[in-house]
């Protein structure tokens, strides 16, 4: 990497500022880091600037309003995308303006670029058919598929996020009574989450079968892949992907494109709101800092309930003509409101 000023301190901003000043999470600083990767694939494509020459200078509010033009209308990504990559600007830019001001004027002009607001997708959850349907797809007499039986019960039955599911180790499982496991969220922020009597005998099945009851294997990762080493998301996605096209195969109606395993968070949260657990649990569960991130499962709820009510109710009430199809006078009368006053 070539030391120019933009160079030197996005290196110390990733390195130095985000892990140590800010406590940013492994999983923030590499989307940041994808981000920064964009901005400089749009200055070379379009501003014709190669990585190795761009200069803080650059960093000026008509590249960053272009750049996020760009972002939606070439590459087509989503507003959310979108918004995601301008938090990563606007943090750096936050960043120069104290290790470096010189361009104190034009940071605040970028800043001042609003963030764009947009629709939130409703919440895509499986039922309890889907989820059983979907957890029966692994071959769990393979070494291979008890492995990811156990990974995807494990997310269905805790919500945990992909993250804090790559980064257990076999010390962070506790199969004695209370049955817990020790989760590092967002923020290195620890919590313990409750291991469910469904979940606890596959779970001692998989650490049996993989020799994890040794102390000298507390500090292994507790799930790793076919190289034998630390799952990453993307490999927990293909995972999740693969058996939910699997389910499909079986039972398309149960199981929607483009399955995620985010989906099965908001199965799991979905599953413990239906049968009444109290909505702070769920928030302590989930890991989520505000009980209004949990809320988004209540409204939700409450519009499938609603819509039951009103299915429901059309079965019973009769179908009733309003009286102005049929009344030319009304018609008439409404046409010409307003024309003699």
């Amino acid at each position: 990497m070539k030391r120019t000023d933009f160079a030197f301190y996005l290196s110390k901003f990733l390195v130095e500022y985000m892990p140590g000043a800010k406590g940013s999470s492994p999983q923030t600083i590499d989307s940041y880091r994808y981000g920064f990767m964009r901005f400089l694939d749009f200055l070379h494509e379009v501003k014709s600037l190669s990585a190795d020459r761009v200069a803080i200078s650059d960093l000026t509010y008509e590249n960053v309003r272009d750049f996020l033009g760009w972002l939606q209308d070439v590459r087509h990504n989503s507003i959310s995308t979108r918004n995601q990559r301008q938090a990563a600007l606007n943090s750096f830019v936050k960043y120069l303006m104290y290790e470096y001001p010189d361009y104190l004027n034009e940071y605040q002009r970028i800043l001042a670029i609003p963030i764009k607001k947009h629709l939130k997708p409703e919440i895509s959850f499986l039922k309890s058919s889907g989820v059983k349907l979907l957890i029966g797809q692994p071959d769990t007499e393979t070494h291979t598929g008890m492995r990811d039986y156990t990974i995807l019960a494990t997310l269905f039955t805790t919500g945990i996020r992909v993250s804090e599911l790559t980064g257990l180790r076999v010390k962070d499982i506790s199969l004695q009574d209370p049955c817990t496991m020790l989760v590092h969220g967002k923020g290195n922020k620890c919590r313990y989450v409750q291991i469910t009597k469904y979940l606890a005998p596959i779970m001692n099945r998989y650490l049996l079968e993989n020799g994890y009851d040794c102390p000298e294997k507390m500090s292994e990762w507790l799930f790793l892949n076919h190289m034998g080493h630390k799952f990453t998301r993307q490999g927990i996605n293909y995972l999740v992907k693969k058996y939910a096209m699997m389910a499909q195969k079986v039972s398309p109606e149960l199981i929607s494109d483009g399955f995620s395993p985010h989906k099965i968070r908001h199965s799991a949260a979905m599953s413990l709101l239906e049968a009444g657990v109290d909505l702070i649990y769920i928030r302590d569960l989930l890991g989520h800092v505000s009980v209004k991130t949990t809320e988004i499962y209540i409204r939700t709820d409450a519009k499938l309930k609603r819509e039951a009510i009103e299915a429901a109710s059309m079965e019973i009430v009769p179908k009733e003509e309003a009286k102005w199809e049929n009344d030319s006078g009304l018609k008439d009368w409404l046409k010409n409101f307003g024309k003699h006053r």
